[in-house]
């Protein structure tokens, strides 16, 4: 069964840091961009940063650009976020395929889930 696990968040004060990562359990990611998407309450869920299979290219939308770092380990994906803003509190998905490496965030099927469950990160004004 293939699944993605998810660790980090939680609660922080603005202008702190946190560290999400996520790990393949019961497949690899050798050919997969793997990235991490948001949803905050009354929005629509958004790609924050992506990193392409071989680690050596790497996306962030704009509003996190010079605030977070993704990095890749083989099967394990870690998100470094500094300078925390109350905007950027959500639950946070781990999932593979990414858009701007010519995917587009599947899902998986049957026992398979190619998405994390989510993390929880709140950020305090």
């Amino acid at each position: 069964r293939r699944q993605v696990v998810e660790s980090g968040g939680g609660l922080v004060q603005a202008g702190g840091s946190l560290r999400l990562s996520c790990t393949a359990s019961g497949w690899t990611w050798d050919d997969w961009a793997i990235g991490w998407l948001r949803q905050a309450p009354g929005n629509q869920r958004e790609g924050v940063s992506c990193i392409d299979t071989t680690g050596g290219k790497t996306w962030y939308t704009d509003a996190v650009k010079g605030r977070f770092t993704i990095s890749r380990d083989g099967d394990t994906v870690t998100l470094q976020m500094e300078n925390l803003k109350p905007e950027d509190s959500g639950i946070y998905y781990c999932a593979g395929d990414c858009p701007p490496y010519g995917g587009n965030w599947y899902r998986g099927e049957g026992e398979h889930n190619y998405w994390g469950q989510g993390t929880q990160v709140t950020v305090s004004s």
